[in-house]
């Protein structure tokens, strides 16, 4: 599993020359309605057990959560189920909104 910092998961999203990763945010809804990234899939972190079949193996996922503890099991479980190209974005929302976007709502 690769491990992302804010800047860095910026600077891919900002990189046309790299294909974009699917942005998985294993948050709450209710955490997804107060600051999320564009593009962003909402699948809670409870929900990928069930839901692991809407995912590609074979796609780049950036794993998302508020602070990256949630993200980074889930990371973790996509590993142990064959994904392989599995990123954790370190710092979560919270470092989105402190190192790279200052506008986004912070809680």
């Amino acid at each position: 599993m690769e491990i992302l910092s804010a800047p860095q998961l910026a600077a891919w999203l900002a990189d046309p020359s790299r294909p974009r990763p699917v942005l998985l945010d294993v948050r709450e809804p209710w955490e997804f309605e107060l600051c999320r990234l564009d593009d962003a899939t909402l699948m809670p972190m409870n929900s990928i057990p069930a839901r692991i079949d809407d995912l590609d193996e074979e796609a780049e996922i950036v794993c998302i959560c508020h602070h990256g503890a949630r993200s980074m099991q889930v990371a973790a479980f996509l590993e142990r189920n064959g994904f392989g190209k599995v990123s954790n974005l370190t710092g979560g929302m919270h470092a989105w909104a402190l190192q790279v976007d200052a506008s986004m709502a912070k809680y």
